[in-house]
């Protein structure tokens, strides 16, 4: 006869809902302890870097508690809720009741038992394999090798070679404590395995800050203590709630910081201009919108500008590349997932067009559609801004003639394209109103030489120029 067993408590971790993803904000809880929830149940809405989630529950149960509030950055693979799970064997412990795991924290963390990654529905959790290779990094670091041994007595640091192995912690704990000042090696780890958590930094900071005293002994110049304290106090001394207003850098924002930042330290930028007369393509738009295949579909200039880069690339394929640095190679792409900048309430995203050069001039202005209207609604998913080749930001909507763009990390190109306005141009020997934009092309020089820059700049000048081209080029 088959008995029931106890209910088991299962954990829900934080996934990588995006593919390269290290954490995610907790938005919102759909439910709340002692609550009944079902396999595929939304429970939360999380922020990662490039937009909000809805996370659903992978199985039946009872809520038994949810780990942090809302508001809270939560690191990828971390468990946010446990579930009472009735009649399922306990994950952590065989036949273990919930109360034991429960008051024994420290081995369910580091001896996990699950192998392989954890299906929750919205892709796999983090592999838990990466938990099993840290245990084995200490052992090496605490014993080195002969060679090693050898090498550091010669350096002058034999003895202190195994006695300070490098401190765990991932790069955004590591560049915490950087911007903090913060020794990673001075920190006592609480996370699994031996790893440095943004609470331990947070802890490491707060005393200095808070008794700076106290560390006086430890510098070596007497004097540099009583400096280092009107340091650390400068900056809360300075803040006027009532005239200045401190925002949290995170989500959207600290994405595109961090990305941006990496772009224009990573790849040598060069920008080139061209000013252009689009009176014809602006009398196309008009046409196409009174054309019976394009009802109901969105037609502005931007749809002819995509179309004309793609025309571009189509004649210049090498543009369409991108620079891995770790292989030392340079990736030729045989397709174009083509980027649109835009401007949301989270801040600055890049949704891309999967197979642009395969659509058809209705299909992408319906694919146009469909990328602004669920941009605009918050509601786009981190697998449509991965995966970018080449991208388009138009700021002429804000009326402004052109800017220099940076490159979307990852890709080669961008293009920028400036407000559309009525102008004097010489037209036919004659100087007439014509309606005249501006573009600017940013690309990677590592890849990109000026020749080849120049030329897709200039197709799609031509071709928003005279857009018979289309037919013609395309």
């Amino acid at each position: 006869m088959t008995t029931m067993t106890d209910a088991s408590v299962r954990e829900f971790k934080m996934p990588d809902v995006g593919e390269g993803l290290t954490e995610a904000e907790i938005l919102k809880w759909y439910v709340q302890p002692g609550d009944t929830v079902t396999d595929g149940q939304v429970v939360c809405e999380v922020e990662t870097a490039k937009a909000a989630v809805e996370l659903p529950i992978p199985y039946d149960g009872v809520v038994r508690e949810l780990r942090f509030p809302e508001g809270t950055t939560v690191d990828v693979g971390t468990a946010i809720i446990t579930v009472a799970v009735a009649g399922a064997a306990a994950p952590e412990a065989s036949g273990a009741p919930a109360e034991q795991q429960r008051a024994e924290p420290a081995p369910a963390a580091e001896e996990p038992k699950p192998e392989g990654r954890q299906p929750v529905l919205v892709g796999y959790g983090v592999a838990t394999s990466s938990t099993k290779r840290r245990p084995r990094k200490g052992p090496q670091a605490d014993v080195p090798g002969p060679a090693q041994a050898i090498q550091a007595e010669l350096n002058g640091h034999g003895a202190t070679l195994a006695e300070k192995p490098r401190p765990l912690a991932k790069p955004p704990v590591r560049k915490l404590a950087k911007d903090l000042g913060v020794d990673l090696a001075s920190i006592t780890p609480s996370g699994p395995d031996g790893v440095i958590t943004r609470e331990d930094v947070h802890a490491a900071a707060a005393p200095s800050a808070a008794e700076p005293v106290a560390q006086a002994p430890a510098a070596a110049p007497a004097p540099a203590a009583p400096a280092a304290a009107p340091a650390a106090a400068a900056p809360a001394a300075s803040y006027d709630p009532a005239r200045e207003t401190r925002v949290p850098v995170k989500g959207v924002r600290k994405a595109t910081a961090q990305a941006m930042v990496g772009s224009a330290f990573t790849a040598p930028h060069v920008t080139e201009f061209v000013t252009v007369d689009v009176t014809r393509t602006m009398r196309l738009v008009e046409e196409l919108k009174q054309d019976k295949d394009m009802q109901g579909l969105r037609v502005n200039p931007l749809l002819l500008i995509a179309k004309a880069l793609l025309v571009a690339i189509k004649r210049n394929p090498e543009i369409n590349a991108s620079w891995d640095e770790a292989n030392q190679e340079i990736v030729l792409k045989h397709y174009v997932n083509l980027g649109i900048a835009a401007a949301t309430p989270r801040g600055l995203i890049v949704p891309n067009i999967k197979d642009a050069h395969d659509k058809t001039l209705p299909q992408l202005a319906e694919a146009l559609g469909e990328l602004v209207t669920t941009a605009r609604e918050g509601k786009t998913s981190p697998a449509a801004m991965q995966g970018g080749t080449v991208t388009i930001t138009n700021v002429g909507v804000f009326g402004v003639d052109t800017g220099t763009p940076l490159l979307n990390p990852g890709e080669s190109a961008i293009l920028a394209v400036g407000a559309i306005k009525l102008q004097p141009w010489v037209h036919k020997g004659k100087v007439k109103p014509r309606q005249v934009t501006t573009l600017a092309l940013s690309f990677d020089h590592r890849l990109v030489d000026g020749e080849l820059g120049s030329k897709v700049l200039a197709d799609v000048a031509a071709v928003l120029e005279q857009p018979k081209r289309l037919i013609t080029w395309g």
